[in-house]
């Protein structure tokens, strides 16, 4: 079986949609972050609108950790295939399309003076990040030069600042930041993070004048189920398809990216004109607070507690009537009603999450939704608890068990570098910021059996962790301290039961 390569997808060997010709454009974008939801989504994104002729964006990917995937993309040219699948309109549909708009693949913990001969181009145009909602977060970190620091806005002050150096601070030399990390007010956010980093690096003031002036930092939406690396099915597709892939993304066919800013730019970057749903707005508000709370929402409350009773997947979870039933509540009765749109919008929505959870295609792991887990929930699912609790008087009981069942999954021990949990089907990685993972992994190795009340009030009340003290928001921390104490006693399939009930 031949391999996937760009002389081969432009000789029109393989039967596969891609951009004529697989040609390779300089490089106007920067996008941090590798992972399936940026090949997938936006970089999908890109390629169609190449493929149609309406744009010739080239990227360059730059890993965001010093472990990551740069190694395997440049070995296939950059090139991976996108596998859409799902029911829409109550009719399956399968698409696939080989990506060819990714250049290269960089390491800036390893290539650093590769990534500031990039940035200092006069051809690079947009940056694109995707790092998790823990990646947009202030560190004070020391700037030192020809090193590549470690925080992600640390990261982009010192490439603004290098390409500030060569090309100087005028408007044509400013760039365009989409972030698509699920944090509100993303770009917001990221800008001033840089500036603050430019005042503590005391850099000259005509630089942080010129980030605040002739730089776009964009606040923006995205969604799309991307469950990723096929692995199960990936040698029958390279075998059906007559090539073979590594990289293989699969995903929903639903996406929707919005994004908050001025109308020209979306001339610039014109996805929206190749039949995409990309939405360019002043407010994008609206349609982050119905996805944010609905469908991650639902996803981080539920998941956790899906996979610590023994099931692995979104699919599993809707097919499983003791979680579907916990899911459809904290849905319907907690999260619906709080969801400031018009009725008939909310419940719409929520009915098309149910399906899009149910699609048969999509092998989305419970174990990758629980990446980062602390932050997600704070961001997720704690404003839902908030307005519940203000309008009936105490948090929602099922919501209130998802915090329970977050701190139960964050049960492990340390192995080496690696926290690692324990469930009846295995050990399982617990993956999240390094100071989260030393508060929880302390908490849980002081703790001794039958504490788990007082170790669930003790850590809703540090704020080091949800950057506020949850035992203030009313009722929360009698109901999660109370699941938690039922969970360690009987299991957490028992104890859904009792919330179910």
């Amino acid at each position: 079986m031949q391999n996937l390569r760009r002389d081969v997808l432009a000789s029109g060997k393989l039967n596969v949609a891609h951009t004529p010709g697989a040609p390779v454009y300089p490089i106007n974008i920067l996008q941090f972050g590798e992972g399936n939801f940026l090949r997938a989504f936006v970089d999908w994104q890109i390629d169609n609108a190449n493929g149609q002729g309406l744009f010739k964006g080239g990227v360059a990917i730059a890993q965001p950790l010093p472990k990551g995937m740069a190694e395997p993309i440049n070995a296939q040219e950059g090139l991976y295939t996108v596998l859409l699948r799902g029911i829409e309109g109550g009719q399956e549909v399968e698409q696939r399309r080989v990506v060819s708009c990714v250049q290269k693949a960089l390491n800036p913990y390893e290539q650093w003076d590769a990534m500031l001969s990039l940035v200092s181009d006069p051809g690079l145009r947009f940056v694109i990040s995707n790092t998790t909602e823990a990646g947009i977060a202030d560190a004070d970190e020391a700037y030192t030069p020809g090193k590549c620091p470690d925080n992600f806005p640390a990261k982009v002050a010192a490439l603004l600042y290098a390409r500030y150096q060569k090309l100087g601070g005028t408007k044509a030399t400013g760039l365009v930041f989409i972030p698509c990390e699920l944090i509100e007010a993303n770009g917001t956010n990221l800008k001033r993070i840089v500036l603050l980093h430019a005042k503590r690096w005391k850099l000259e003031p005509a630089f942080s004048a010129w980030v605040e002036k002739d730089n776009y930092f964009l606040d923006t939406l995205v969604d799309r189920i991307v469950p990723g690396y096929p692995a199960n099915e990936a040698a029958a597709l390279c075998k059906s398809w007559g090539y073979q892939d590594n990289l293989i993304v699969a995903a929903e066919p639903f996406h929707v990216w919005v994004i908050q800013g001025p109308k020209e730019l979306g001339e610039e970057f014109p996805l929206h004109k190749a039949g995409l749903n990309v939405i360019w707005t002043d407010d994008q508000q609206p349609y982050r607070t119905r996805k944010v709370r609905i469908l991650n929402g639902a996803h981080t409350a539920s998941s956790l507690a899906a996979y610590r009773s023994g099931l692995d997947t979104v699919k599993s979870m809707i097919d499983d009537p003791i979680v579907s039933a916990f899911l459809k509540k904290v849905m319907f009765e907690e999260i619906v009603p709080f969801v400031p749109l018009p009725e008939a919008e909310r419940q719409s929505y929520a009915a098309s999450i149910m399906e899009r959870f149910s699609n048969p295609y999509i092998r989305h792991e419970l174990i990758s939704i629980a990446l980062n887990s602390v932050s997600k929930w704070k961001v997720r699912v704690l404003p839902t608890v908030k307005d519940y609790a203000a309008g009936k008087g105490k948090a929602p009981a099922g919501l209130s068990f998802s915090l329970a069942a977050l701190l139960w999954f964050y049960k492990g021990e340390m192995k080496g570098s690696d926290y690692i949990g324990t469930r009846n089907a295995g050990t399982y990685p617990i993956k999240d910021d390094a100071a989260v993972i030393k508060i929880l992994s302390t908490a849980w190795n002081e703790a001794k059996p039958g504490q788990a009340a007082a170790l669930a009030t003790k850590l809703l009340a540090d704020t080091r962790l949800w950057g506020e003290d949850l035992t203030k928001v009313p009722g929360l921390a009698e109901q999660a301290s109370k699941a938690l104490a039922a969970i360690e006693a009987k299991g957490i399939t028992a104890a859904l039961k009792d919330v179910i009930a």
